[in-house]
């Protein structure tokens, strides 16, 4: 509350003036889910270090490369499978 940053609905700062109302009454909350990401994408490397807590949407940013590649990966096997067992790919 002394450094004045508080947000409003739009995103703005809201100024604080001495003896003003109670800025809580004004802004809006949320409640944030934190999700534990892992820098590397390794699952099985839980070091501290390799730990971050992201909220829900910058952690699927955080993922979203990871994300496409193994997308990428599950459609090639199973275009791969198709052409082996039941001919080319329709």
């Amino acid at each position: 509350g002394e450094a004045a940053s508080w947000r409003d609905g739009s995103g703005r700062r809201v100024r604080l003036t001495p003896g003003s109302v109670d800025i809580l009454g004004r802004v809006r909350r949320t409640c944030v889910v934190l999700a534990a990401a892992h820098r590397d994408h390794d699952t099985a490397n839980n070091a501290g270090a390799n730990l971050a807590a992201f909220c829900q949407r910058c952690h699927m940013i955080h993922d979203r490369p990871e994300h496409r590649r193994r997308r990428w990966a599950t459609l090639f096997r199973r275009k791969a499978l198709g052409d082996l067992f039941r001919g080319p790919y329709a």
